[in-house]
């Protein structure tokens, strides 16, 4: 085993602490533990860090977010045993270092000018020359000469069998920076652990370990929670989160832990006058500034100064980053519309973040509103295919046509989409959770969208069971007044078995000619028929035994139990033809009821109405009773800062310095050593040279031709062996 790769050996020590130096010193202990560090960070690059732990619970399931928790990758970088691991790389690079660097300096004051004749010829690179002048005349002419060029020469004068001193050994070395590089850069390994477990949590966790600090797992004001769960504010090293709502103050930061928060009071008091942000034309923010002002709780001194990203703020040693940004709790207005019977609209008042508590029907069901989050701008792709609300996102049904077709279209088609990016405007996110605690989330669009489907703009009304799934939208149509009325009555009477019944005959009257009796009777059979098929049975979701129990699924299903194969076209047509009659009439029943003048039989509701079906049989599947439409909000805004005191940050930047220096220096600068043995011969003086280099290249082999011609006249007899 190389001598490089053991580590220090104690002598005067018990064998199980002797191994273990040896072991903490070795090569191989360090690049393991470099190994393992660099498994961990590709971790905590590739999993989401400081995550709530329903998010991992719904990625990743309860098995690997349990075992995430417990090895506590959901927190990588401040896990006690990557902590451990930095503590261990650095003793082992210390020792390291301090193993080999009395080696290296010994090295470095040394010429190995005793070394012999013999063994300068089994030198790779050698050349052997007769000088015209005495050995101790060429002995200084070639030391002035190495000089001149840069080495540092020693002479040393040795007996020969020509008599005592009459021989001279000249020893030049160059590049000792190279050696110089190794403890640069093994030097720079243990400042930058060093600064990075100043920076991390390992002083925190010394004052949860020593001090009798726990994480805060409850709720409340900040003012309430107990000593125990506060740091000092003399703390040295730290990083943890601000959020303030603008128009407010905040002094306190929440250091997120893997069970809870910990609180560290600030020496200042952040005050948010305004948060700016600007929009790229593709919707994602180009800018994130906030106009602050910094009140020093000692002097009461107030400065006010802007926050951007990159661009951070700095008081009394502490970083203020900005981070991200949030809602600082807007106000919205919502109207819900009820899709059931005799449903009346009303309005709700919430705050984001907040929760309110309606009751579906009669006091039928009690269902919690959560008011998750209010967008003011949705920019959306419209030329081309696009998995958000304006492209060709998956409808309500789970059914994304386009996506299916295009699986099918092979190798050859074009995927260069063209782009016409829109903003479609604000939209609301919300949960509906009932009494068992289950919920879902919805996001709608607070105004109708043009999706050049029929000419008709539609409401988007997205849902999902869960975060990892896309929204599906339910595309309602706009009425003539621009709203979402229109398809609520529409909805509302087609559950209404009176309501169709009424449209029923009126069809039936304008379709059947008076005295036609007979045929009367059977369109009206067909027709209710039809209509009831498509209104479904009230069913849960629209589903029964897991098929959908109404709108064009139903249809189709009828006729492939109940009419042959062969007539099941010319019988679909009618049947069609029939329902959108009925439908029709069905519209027309609600704005009477409505007040509001009959449909135009023009293009405009030939659209609305097609649409509408579409709509009708898709709102089975809607997994609510109600639809919330955003009718007004004032938004407030929240800015999210991260502050930090991060006293290793200079120990890290020593340590890139040395880094680069070191790493450049090994690599770039070459260790060479040239010997020039003299000794008296004839007239003359014979002169053996050999030059020996940490690597060979071919511009050591060009370097030592050129030191022979200049030193000696001669070619190298070595250096292409």
């Amino acid at each position: 085993m190389s001598d490089i790769t053991q580590g220090v050996r104690i002598q005067s020590a018990p064998q199980p602490l002797r191994r273990a130096v040896e072991l903490l010193s070795s090569m191989r202990f360090a690049i393991a533990l470099l190994t393992v560090i660099c498994i961990a960070s590709v971790i905590g690059t590739v999993l989401k860090q400081h995550e709530p732990i329903v998010n991992y619970i719904n990625q990743f399931g309860p098995f690997w977010a349990e075992a995430f928790l417990a090895l506590q990758l959901n927190a990588v970088y401040s896990a006690w045993w990557f902590l451990l691991i930095l503590a261990f790389l650095v003793t082992s690079t210390s020792l390291c270092i301090a193993r080999n660097t009395p080696k290296i300096i010994t090295d470095l004051k040394t010429y190995k000018e005793n070394i012999r004749e013999q063994n300068l010829r089994s030198f790779h690179h050698k050349a052997e020359a007769h000088l015209t002048g005495d050995s101790a005349a060429e002995a200084r002419r070639i030391g002035g000469m190495l000089s001149g060029g840069g080495w540092k020469v020693k002479l040393q004068q040795r007996d020969t069998a020509a008599g005592p001193g009459t021989g001279w050994m000249v020893a030049a070395k160059a590049g000792a920076a190279n050696k110089i590089g190794y403890i640069a850069a093994h030097s720079a390994i243990v400042l930058v652990c060093l600064g990075g477990l100043l920076d991390g949590d390992m002083i925190v966790r010394a004052q949860m370990w020593l001090g009798g600090k726990a994480p805060y797992a409850g709720g409340g004001l900040i003012s309430e929670v107990s000593p125990k769960h506060w740091l000092s504010d003399r703390n040295p090293a730290y990083r943890g989160n601000l959020v303030v709502t603008e128009g407010t103050q905040a002094s306190t930061a929440i250091l997120s832990q893997s069970d809870g928060i910990l609180l560290q009071p600030l020496p200042f008091s952040l005050e948010l006058k305004k948060f700016v942000v600007e929009y790229y034309s593709t919707g994602m923010p180009k800018l994130f500034a906030s106009d602050v002002v910094l009140h020093d709780r000692e002097t009461g001194e107030a400065t006010p100064t802007r926050i951007e990203v990159n661009h951070p703020a700095n008081f009394k040693g502490i970083e203020i980053y900005q981070s991200s940004f949030d809602d600082g709790g807007s106000r919205v207005k919502l109207t819900a519309m009820p899709l059931g019977i005799g449903g009346k609209p009303f309005e709700i008042d919430g705050v984001i973040g907040g929760k309110s508590q309606i009751v579906e029907g009669a006091g039928e069901r009690a269902l919690t509103l959560e008011f998750t989050g209010l967008r003011t701008i949705n920019v959306e792709n419209f030329g081309g295919e696009s998995d958000g609300a304006g492209g060709s996102g998956a409808d309500v049904r789970k059914v994304n046509l386009r996506s299916t077709l295009d699986s099918h279209l092979g190798a050859a088609n074009n995927t260069v989409k063209s782009k016409e990016l829109r903003n479609v405007g604000p939209s609301i996110g919300y949960k509906l959770r009932d009494a068992s605690g289950q919920a879902r989330e919805y996001n709608n669009y607070m105004l109708p969208v043009d999706l050049g489907e029929g000419g008709v703009p539609v409401f988007l009304l997205g849902v999902r069971e869960n975060p990892s799934e896309p929204f599906r939208y339910l595309r309602a149509p706009a009425d003539d007044s621009g709203s979402l009325d229109g398809f609520v009555r529409l909805r509302q009477a087609l559950a209404d078995p009176q309501a169709r019944e009424a449209a029923v005959a009126r069809y039936v009257k304008q379709a059947v000619e008076p005295g036609r009796t007979e045929l009367a009777a059977q369109l009206q059979q067909s027709a209710e028929r039809a209509l009831g098929l498509f209104a479904g049975s009230g069913a849960p979701q629209g589903m029964v035994n897991g098929k959908l129990d109404g709108g064009l699924p139903a249809i189709a299903q009828f006729m492939e139990d109940n009419v042959p194969e062969a007539e099941r076209a010319r019988a679909g047509e009618v049947l069609v033809r029939i329902l959108n009659g009925t439908l029709f009439e069905l519209a027309q029943t609600t704005r009477e009821r409505a007040g509001l003048a009959p449909l135009k039989s023009d293009a405009s509701t030939l659209g609305f109405m097609t649409q509408s079906v579409l709509a009708l049989s898709d709102v089975q599947a809607y997994p609510a009773p109600l639809v919330f439409a955003l009718k007004d909000f004032t938004q407030v805004q929240a800015s999210v800062f991260q502050v930090a005191r991060a006293p290793g940050k200079k120990v890290v930047y020593l340590g890139c310095a040395l880094l680069i220096l070191g790493v450049f220096s090994m690599l770039y600068i070459r260790e060479r050593r040239v010997w020039v043995w003299l000794v008296p011969e004839g007239a003359g003086s014979r002169a053996m040279m050999a030059l020996s280099t940490n690597r060979k290249t071919m511009d050591g082999d060009r370097e030592f031709a050129q030191l022979t011609d200049k030193l000696i006249g001669v070619a190298p007899t070595g250096g292409k062996a």
